[in-house]
């Protein structure tokens, strides 16, 4: 599957989630922020790509990193037999793995 998201200033992305299979992206304009399992977070810039596993990695952000201006990218998911595309994790989740992501940028 491949699709165009487009997200508005400041726009937060989705929640925590995984995907079965692995996913490859493309920044066509703004600047995305990334974030999988294990990685520190990143902007990806207009032009830049990005790539996840699939799997158990649970992918953090693909947030808008810009307030002022809209961000869009394109992706293509490879989805597992059988499997669906995207799974949100839920909290408890995310405080089981805490341990697994790496550390937040500091603020300031």
């Amino acid at each position: 599957m491949t699709i165009r998201v487009e997200w508005p200033p400041g726009h937060p992305g989705l929640p925590p989630h995984r995907h079965s299979g692995p996913a490859f992206g493309y920044v066509v304009e703004g600047a995305v922020r990334f974030e999988l399992e294990g990685e520190p977070e990143r902007v990806v810039e207009a032009g830049g790509t990005f790539w996840e596993p699939g799997g158990d990695v649970i992918h953090y952000q693909d947030a808008n990193a810009l307030s002022d201006a809209t961000t869009t990218f394109v992706v293509t998911m490879v989805c597992a037999p059988g499997q669906p595309m995207l799974t949100l994790v839920d909290e408890e989740e995310l405080k089981e793995r805490a341990n697994l992501r790496a550390p937040r940028p500091s603020k300031g």
